[in-house]
């Protein structure tokens, strides 16, 4: 029996793959690291509280290393093929990082995304030659992703599933390696607690497993928004939970367990809410003069009363949370009155809690 050989070899494609693979390499190379901002505390509490910058990234958000992360695996993985459109499911960061790897590596991006994403988010997507496919029901952008990609013969990108598993969460230079190196020279090197909120849950499993492997002592917090069931299905090991209504803090919050999730590798979750997190992020534009996106507001909330708990305790040591995206995507969200108002959300009592507590390290919510 002669022996069966089949050489599917394409060098038209090899040379293509190569160069794209290059020009997503090189975004990286060119790229500095994102900055560790300090965020001012009385210094009598002997407690530093830090905030990784995501914004800075090319395309402004967190998101940008994930976008690369999931092209290089597309790529690699032979899935991404040139003429053909990536399909991502998205609430609006993750769209537009992809949107702009499709366009330097040239080929079409579909972001399909709840009719709810903010207007700026789309009119970036767009600029970067994406195209916005909006959903009335946020829990059938998996569905309509997934047929649209059958439809054209491109690729869904699926980051639900495929974030924890695109990043090397081992070390190079993820975001978690990057903490730690940045904070190497500080008081507290080693910080007791890394907070961080969950999208597709790829970021926490990232910092978490490295956490794990390095053997720090260091524990992960994820805060959840309202609208998402990542908090309930981490509290009952129910992996089937959802929810039915979208979450109003874009990013974050998800209406089903998503696969990137990694409920085993978190210490702490925390049902933050949505109030709190405006009322938190309003709160970081007095501090730093910084405006920052609804999820940066969660994850700074949660950060901030477990700095209160260290407080009432008197244990000194580090915080770090998340700067994921700039506040200029959501003026019209998170720093509108109008909104808070048609949303039916009081942000003061939270804001009195953020204002007492640091002006005298009590925390009353």
């Amino acid at each position: 029996m002669p022996t069966v050989d089949v050489d599917r070899t394409d060098p038209d494609y090899r040379s293509w793959l190569k160069e794209a693979v290059r020009k997503v390499q090189a975004d990286a190379n060119r790229t500095a690291d994102t900055h560790l901002l300090r965020f001012p505390l009385p210094e009598k509490w002997g407690i530093d509280l830090y905030l990784k910058d995501e914004s800075t990234h090319p395309t402004g958000s967190l998101k940008h290393r994930l976008a690369r992360s999931l092209f290089l695996y597309g790529l690699c993985n032979g899935w991404i093929r040139p003429g053909k459109p990536v399909i991502e499911s998205s609430s609006g960061s993750t769209a537009v990082s992809e949107a702009y790897f499709a366009s330097l590596i040239g080929v079409p991006f579909i972001a399909v995304m709840p009719a709810t994403t903010s207007r700026e988010k789309t009119r970036l997507i767009e600029f970067h030659g994406g195209t916005c496919h909006l959903v009335q029901d946020p829990r059938t952008v998996y569905e309509v992703s997934a047929r649209l990609a059958a439809e054209s013969g491109g690729h869904y990108m699926d980051q639900f599933t495929y974030a924890e598993r695109a990043t090397d969460w081992r070390g190079n230079n993820n975001i978690a390696e990057s903490i730690y190196q940045q904070l190497r020279l500080e008081r507290y090197p080693e910080p007791a607690w890394i907070v961080a909120t969950a999208g597709t849950g790829g970021t926490s499993a990232t910092i978490a497993r490295y956490v794990h492997y390095m053997q720090y002592d260091t524990r992960i917090c994820v805060p959840d928004p309202e609208n998402s069931c990542f908090f309930d299905g981490w509290l009952t090991g129910d992996a089937k939970t959802d929810c039915a209504t979208a979450s109003r803090i874009e990013g974050i919050g998800r209406p089903r367990m998503e696969p990137s999730f990694v409920p085993g590798a978190i210490d702490r979750m925390m049902k933050v809410p949505d109030a709190a997190s405006v009322a938190a992020v309003r709160a970081l534009e007095t501090a730093i003069g910084r405006k920052a996106g609804g999820s940066t507001g969660t994850g700074l909330w949660s950060a901030l009363k477990i700095v209160a708990e260290m407080v009432a305790e008197g244990r000194k040591g580090s915080v770090v949370t998340l700067l994921c995206d700039p506040g200029d995507r959501y003026l019209d969200k998170y720093y509108s009155d109008d909104w808070l108002a048609s949303q039916g959300l009081d942000i003061t009592p939270y804001a009195r809690t953020l204002d007492e507590f640091l002006t005298t390290g009590s925390w009353s919510a």
